[in-house]
Parts: structure tokens; sequence; C-alpha cells
């Protein structure tokens, strides 16, 4: 293996965006596009909701497209998989809560969510 494979298999890139005051992230190769949101384009209670909530991350799904509101997304990094956690059983989270990133550049933890299961979450498929 190269150098650059060798890079590319131990890293991910996280898509960050932010609904109401909560920051995410999410696996950049699930998201196809950053689009204008639609009126019915998904919220998640549990998530927050968008202060205005003007784009919409479009992901795919086995059905379609699935669209989810956001007010902001705050762009890609790329971030070592030492520095992503997956979530324990004992949190007992939603199951689209996938994990926590730590990234150092955030400051924080930000919690990883699967988009296509935030779909299964509210009924909608």
């Amino acid at each position: 293996m190269d150098a650059d494979a060798e890079r590319a298999v131990g890293e991910v890139d996280v898509l960050f965006f932010q609904i109401g005051d909560s920051e995410y992230g999410t696996d950049a190769s699930s998201v196809l596009r950053i689009d204008r949101a639609l009126p019915d384009d998904l919220t998640v209670r549990d998530l927050g909701l968008p202060h205005k909530g003007h784009r919409a991350i479009v992901f795919d799904t086995p059905e379609g497209e699935g669209h989810l509101k956001v007010d902001a997304v705050n762009g890609v990094r790329t971030i070592p998989l030492s520095g992503l956690r997956r979530m324990p059983v004992a949190a007992a989270a939603a199951s689209y809560a996938v994990g926590v990133c730590l990234d150092e550049e955030a400051g924080r933890p930000v919690l990883l969510i699967d988009l296509a299961e935030t779909l299964k979450t509210q009924g909608r498929h």
C-alpha cells in the first residue's frame, strides 16, 4: 500500500453542520449535495429545531433521496479514526446516534449521526 492509501485507511471525511444551537457531524460520503430546504424536509425534534432551516443536506437512502433541514453547513474535515468513538450501547442513545467525534478543531465532542437512520426514526422511508 502506498503512503496516500495508508493515510486514507486511517481517516474519514466528516461533514459538520448546525441545527439550532447544536453542531453535528456525519460521514461526508453519505451526502449527495447541499440544497435549499423545502417545507416538508425532515426535522428531527431530538436534534433540535432549526432557527431558520434554509439549507438541507441531501443524502441517499434505499428508497431515494432524503433531505435533512439544517441551519448551516460548517464544512468537511478529515478526521483520524483515532478521533472517532462508537456510541456505547449502555448510552441508550437514539439509533441514528452512531458515535462521537473528538475533533480538536471543534474543541469539544461532536455527535455523529447516520442520516438514513434519521428517516427511519421519524417513520419516513
